[in-house]
This record gives C-alpha cells, structure tokens and sequence, in this order.
C-alpha cells in the first residue's frame, strides 16, 4: 500500500520499537536528493526539555511508518547521526525555501514542504508543496506539483519538466490522482 505524506507531517512523532519502547521521536526527515528518496532521521529525544541526539535512524532500519509513529524492532536500528546525515547533506537534500523552475524558464513558487511516497520497501520523493510564484485561483494557498523518481535539486533551485505544471494539485488526495499520469507522461506513456 502506497501513502502520500508530508516530510513535516513526520516531525515528532515517536519511534517505537516491536516491544512498544517509545525510544526517541523524529526531529528530521533526511533526504538523498540525487537518489530522490529518504535516507532516513535525526533524532531527539522523548519529552519536553530533550535535545537533539547523537544517533539517528536509518531507512534501511524503519520496520513501518505510519500516520503515528515510526516502527523499528529495537534499538540497535539506531546509528551514529554522521552515518545517516552526512551522504544526504553533500547530496544537497535540503530543498526547503528553494525556487522551483520549468526547464523552459518559469518560476512556479517556493518549495515549503516535500510530498513523501511511503511503500512497504522505501520512501521516495513525490512531489512538493510550493508557495506558488503567480497564484491565480489560489489566493497565497498552497499547491503540490508531482515529481518524477529521480530529480536533480540545489540548495537554490529545483528545475522540474514543463509538464510539472499542468499536474499541480491543490491537495494530497489530487495529487496521489496526478502522480501516475505525470509519471506517464514522463516515460512516454500516454494514459
């Protein structure tokens, strides 16, 4: 079963293991921009006045993650946060705040936040939501734009296909409904 997410609907919630031992929650989504998927999280801890924590958990390691928690089977699922941030960071995987561009030169607005397609294998990128640059008929909301599996991303902007356009969606639910043609229309598919 496939699930559209929100990268910021992650944040905070718990990590449990099989045994039901709430052992951190989420402060971060980790992303491998060049590979377009999530690498995995950094942690804190449980409670109000708890830091950041050294350890971090891998993807390889999530056993589920669902609309309340991020399962794993025990602690050992935890690594060294270098180990999982690191690859990400130099891979530029913090796109928040960035520019999205057509590659024919229009500016379609400013990525808030990354749409995250959970399987029961990986979690990949699959769109995000933007403050659009011109928001006719959106009246400052937000609005998704579907992506296809590998992106290319910076720091400054993400360069999406002219097409990303014509499949933007005003919620998650359209979105899920967009993505299979978009991805369609990118592989020369026509539905």
């Amino acid at each position: 079963m496939n699930a559209l997410m929100l990268a910021s609907d992650i944040t905070k919630r718990p990590v449990v293991t099989l045994g039901g031992e709430a052992v951190a929650q989420v402060k971060d989504v980790v992303f491998n921009g060049h590979a377009g998927r999530v690498s995995g999280f950094t942690l804190s801890g449980r409670g109000l006045f708890s830091g950041p924590l050294r350890q971090a958990l891998p993807w390889e390691a999530v056993t589920g993650l669902g609309p309340h928690a991020v399962m794993i089977h025990d602690e050992t699922a935890l690594k060294s946060r270098d180990e999982v941030a690191d690859s990400a960071e130099a891979a530029h995987g913090n796109v928040l705040g960035a520019r999205v561009l057509t590659d024919t030169g229009t500016d379609l607005g400013r990525i808030t936040d990354v749409v995250i397609e959970v399987t029961a294998a990986q979690a990949l990128v699959a769109g995000y939501e933007i403050t659009p640059a011109k928001a006719p008929g959106h009246h400052g909301r937000t609005v998704f734009i579907p992506l296809a599996r590998t992106i290319a991303v910076s720091g400054e902007a993400l360069v999406v296909p002219a097409a990303a356009a014509e499949f933007m969606a005003d919620d998650l639910s359209a979105l899920e409904k967009a993505i299979p043609e978009f991805r369609n229309r990118m592989s020369g598919k026509e539905a």
